[in-house]
C-alpha cells in the first residue's frame, strides 16, 4: 500500500510539472502576442478618448516705440505686442453615447466602442468691441476617425482649419455678446472615455451638464474621477448626469468599459489551479478503492491524470477558434468521457459512471468552472474542499487504518 501511494505521488508531481509548463505556454501565447494584437486593434479602431473643453480667445495687437542703437546712433523703433485674451465658458452642455462592442484578437478580448458626442457651450465676449474670437477644438486623440464633424457659432457652420489634433475657425463676435459654439463628432475608441475640464490642472466650471447613455450595464469610474450627479437604469444600460452649478476641480469624468472574460489568462489561471483538482480526485478516489477493496494500479492512476490532463489541453487551444465558455464544455465533456470509458473496462460501469464520474465533474469541472466567478473563485473552493473533508471524515471515521496499511506476509511464509 505504501509503495502504491509513492507511486501515485510521483504520477502527481509529474502531472503537475507538465501543467506548469501548459500554463506557462498560455501565458507566453497570450502576452507576447498582446503588443502586436493591441497594436492592430488601435491602428484599426481607435485608442482611449480624452476630450477636453473648446476654447475661445482673441488677439489684440498694439505697437510701442523702443529706443534701440544703429550704427552709433539712437533710432526709435516700434515693436508691437500681442495680448491673448481667452473668452470665459458661461455654460456647457454635452450628451455622449457610448456604445460597447467587444472585439477578440488572438487569445484576448478588447473593449472597443463607439461614440456620439455633441456638445454646446456659451462664450462671452468680454472685450467692449467686436473681436475675431478663435474657436479651438482639441480632438481627443490622433489615433481616431471622426465622422459626422459639427462645428456651428450660432448656428452657422464655420470654416474648419486643423492643426496639432485642432480644429479652428474664426468667427466675429460682437461686443459683449454670447456666442453659442456646437461641436459634435462620431468616432471609435478603446477602454475607457474621458472628459477633461482643463487638463491635469484645477479648473473652473460653471453651468455645466453632461448626459451619458451607455448600452451596458456594468459600469466602473476609475480612481480621482467625478461620480454622476444622478443616474437611471435603462433597458439595455444607464443614462448618467453629471450637473454642475459652480465646480471648482482638478478631476475628471470618466468611464471604463467593462471587460469580457479574457479566455489565455483564464486557460492560464485553470491550469496553473489544475493540480488541486487532481489531488481532490486522487484522494477520494484512493479513499473509495481502500474501503471497497478495489485494485487499482498506480498505471490506472497515471492514464487518469492524463484523462484530467487532455482537459486543461484541450481547453488551452480550443479558446483561439470558439468562446470560452463553448471550450470549456467541450474539454470538460472529452475529459470526463476519457474517464468514465477508461474505467469502465478498469473496475466496471457502475463505478466509472458513478463515483469516478460525479468526483471529476466536481473536482475538475466545477473546481474550474469557479474560475468564472469573479470575486468568488477563492471561497468557491475553499467551501468545496471542506464539504468534502467533511464527508470523508465521517465515512472513514470507523475505517481501521493500521489494518489497511498492514503489510500482509507472502502466502506460504510463516510469520
Amino acid at each position: 500500500m505504501t509503495k502504491r501511494i509513492i507511486a501515485i505521488i510521483f504520477i502527481f508531481i509529474l502531472t503537475t510539472i507538465a501543467w506548469a509548463i501548459l500554463g506557462g505556454t498560455i501565458l507566453t501565447r497570450t502576452y507576447d502576442s498582446s503588443l502586436v494584437s493591441s497594436n492592430r486593434v488601435e491602428s484599426t479602431w481607435g485608442t482611449r478618448h480624452n476630450q477636453g473643453t473648446p476654447t475661445a480667445l482673441f488677439k489684440t495687437y498694439t505697437q510701442r516705440p523702443q529706443e534701440v542703437v544703429e550704427g552709433g546712433l539712437k533710432v526709435t523703433r516700434y515693436v508691437t505686442d500681442e495680448t491673448v485674451t481667452v473668452l470665459p465658458l458661461e455654460a456647457s452642455k454635452i450628451d455622449v453615447n457610448l456604445n460597447l462592442e467587444h472585439r477578440q484578437k488572438g487569445l484576448l478580448w478588447y473593449s472597443t466602442y463607439k461614440v456620439d458626442f455633441l456638445g454646446q457651450y456659451s462664450f462671452r465676449n468680454i472685450s467692449m468691441l467686436e473681436q475675431a474670437v478663435q474657436f479651438d477644438l482639441k480632438f481627443p486623440t490622433q489615433q481616431a476617425i471622426y465622422d459626422n464633424l459639427t462645428f456651428t457659432v450660432d448656428g452657422v457652420p464655420s470654416a474648419l482649419t486643423t492643426n496639432n489634433n485642432a480644429a479652428t475657425a474664426v468667427v466675429k463676435v460682437g461686443p459683449n455678446k454670447t456666442a453659442q459654439l456646437v461641436v459634435g463628432y462620431s468616432s471609435q475608441g478603446l477602454d475607457e472615455w474621458r472628459y477633461s475640464f482643463g487638463g491635469s490642472d484645477v479648473s473652473q466650471v460653471r453651468d455645466f451638464s453632461l448626459n451619458m447613455k451607455t448600452n451596458f450595464k456594468d459600469i466602473d469610474f476609475p480612481d480621482n474621477t467625478l461620480s454622476p450627479s444622478t443616474k437611471a437604469e435603462t433597458g439595455n444600460g444607464w443614462d448618467l448626469t453629471w450637473s454642475f452649478k459652480n465646480l471648482l476641480s482638478g478631476y475628471q469624468i470618466a468611464m471604463v468599459m467593462p471587460e469580457k472574460l479574457q479566455p489565455g489568462p483564464l486557460a492560464g489561471r485553470i491550469s496553473f489551479f489544475a493540480p488541486v483538482s487532481l489531488f481532490f480526485f486522487f484522494f477520494l478516489m484512493l479513499i473509495i478503492t481502500t474501503m471497497r477493496g478495489i485494485d487499482l494500479h498506480p498505471m490506472n492512476y497515471f492514464f487518469l491524470a492524463a484523462a484530467f490532463f487532455s482537459f486543461h489541453l484541450l481547453l488551452a487551444y480550443l479558446v483561439d477558434h470558439i468562446s470560452i465558455h463553448a471550450s470549456f464544455a467541450i474539454a470538460a465533456a472529452v475529459s470526463i468521457f476519457l474517464v468514465v470509458s477508461y474505467l469502465r473496462l478498469v473496475v466496471g460501469i457502475r463505478f466509472a459512471s458513478r463515483e469516478a464520474a460525479l468526483a471529476q465533474f466536481i473536482y475538475l469541472v466545477m473546481f474550474s468552472y469557479a474560475f468564472f466567478l469573479k470575486g468568488f473563485t477563492g471561497l468557491a473552493i475553499t467551501i468545496g474542499s471542506i464539504l468534502t473533508l467533511f464527508v470523508v471524515m465521517q465515512v472513514t471515521g470507523r475505517v481501521r487504518w493500521a489494518e489497511k496499511f498492514e503489510i500482509k506476509a507472502p502466502v506460504g511464509e510463516v510469520s
